[in-house]
């Protein structure tokens, strides 16, 4: 594939609109992604520290200046990533109008590879600081029997900043291998937002993702898994938080490819002022994958009567040894629990703070690194008002 090739497709393929199904519920009038200039901060330094302290491995910072190694393990590949690695563009192409500009424009990438058998003891960080058009790009290769956590965060530079955030990750998890992969979106509500990430798990393998989403404008987030070897096993763990204007639009398709594998998606999500979320999820399960045991659950905590949730669950199945099933809620704070506990003295915040630690405690208690959960918990929280 050339730049050309992918910049022809990208022109080619037109921005999507309301009159597509995967589109229906995102409306993005407004938005050019050939703008060139967007107003606000364009400052590449942080104003903020990390959301997670952790002693990690390795780290590496982007910029609108580039990419900076920060820190690298010994033993391992965290470099940038060559426009020439033959992982690259193998999930995800450029046969989507984000994912063609991504491939078309993205100077910024990371290569991860953690060889045959090694165990990192320490996650990996990547923190991605989006100003004007920032084009990102991830690859990482978990190889036969290798153990390794990365953290990836998205944020900008000032509460303000305005812009168009691309990114593409590609996870490929070899033969009983296990990777722990944590992407946290925490852009500013001036941002628009676009990301395909897709995974592929193979014999016996174990993928365990979460995924944050806390800032942005606007946008879409994709996320695939196709567990593509016998036993192999998924479990995405999915937060978010959204109020003001916000509008936040996950797509997940678990696919299963091979027999005795096991998916399981849960995500939860927490709604105030006129804050929108939507959530499409379909499991799709091949003819040979027999023993599929697949799940996958959407809900969502109206905290204003203002806000919309559109969860929308989706089977498809071809086989017919198997298990899938799926939930989806959309809910209002129960009035009775509020009442309870403001006349035990708490004031409304506070009451409203636990009702929602409460609700997403299910998917807290699944994310295994402790330092991630605190700082997803702490993320939620913090949305609500003080008064």
């Amino acid at each position: 594939m050339s730049r050309p090739e992918a910049l022809a497709a990208y022109e080619a393929l037109p921005l999507p609109d309301t009159s597509e199904e995967h589109w229906r519920f995102t409306d993005l009038a407004g938005f050019d992604p050939d703008t060139r200039t967007y107003p606000g901060g364009q400052t590449p330094a942080m104003s903020e520290g990390a959301m997670v302290d952790l002693d990690v491995a390795g780290f590496a910072t982007v910029t609108a200046e580039g990419i900076t190694i920060e820190r690298a393990p010994e033993g391992i590949t965290f470099a940038p990533l060559p426009e020439d690695h033959e992982r690259l563009y193998s999930l995800v192409g450029w046969d989507e109008k984000f994912a063609a500009h991504n491939a078309a424009m993205w100077t910024n990438g990371l290569l991860v590879v953690v060889p045959k058998g090694v165990v990192l003891e320490k996650p990996l960080y990547v923190r991605i600081s989006a100003t004007g058009r920032t084009f990102w790009r991830l690859v990482v290769v978990a190889e036969e029997g290798a153990r390794a956590s990365l953290v990836e965060e998205y944020a900008s530079p000032a509460p303000d900043t305005a812009g168009y955030s691309n990114a593409v990750t590609e996870l490929f998890v070899e033969p009983n291998a296990k990777l722990e992969y944590v992407s946290l979106q925490n852009l500013s509500t001036e941002t628009w937002h676009f990301a395909s990430h897709h995974a592929r798990v193979e014999r016996d393998a174990e993928l365990d993702w979460v995924a944050g989403g806390f800032g942005s404008k606007r946008g879409k987030t994709r996320i695939q898994n196709d567990l593509n070897g016998r036993g192999a096993t998924s479990r995405v763990t999915g937060a978010y938080f959204a109020d003001g204007e916000q509008h936040l639009d996950y797509d997940t398709f678990q696919e299963h490819i091979a027999p005795d594998c096991t998916s399981d998606f849960a995500f939860k999500g927490a709604l105030r002022d006129h804050a929108t979320a939507v959530w499409r999820g379909m499991i799709r399960v091949e003819k040979d994958a027999q023993k599929t045991n697949a799940y996958q659950e959407c809900r969502n905590l109206m905290l204003s009567p203002t806000t919309h949730a559109v969860p929308i669950p989706g089977l498809e199945i071809l086989a017919n040894d198997v298990r899938c099933t799926h939930g989806a809620t959309v809910g209002r704070v129960d009035r009775e629990q509020l009442f309870y506990l403001m006349a035990r003295g708490l004031p409304r915040y506070e009451a409203e703070r636990l009702i929602v630690r409460g609700f997403f405690q299910e998917v807290l208690d699944r994310i295994e690194l402790e330092p991630v959960r605190d700082a997803v918990t702490a993320a939620l929280e913090a949305r609500i008002p003080q008064a």
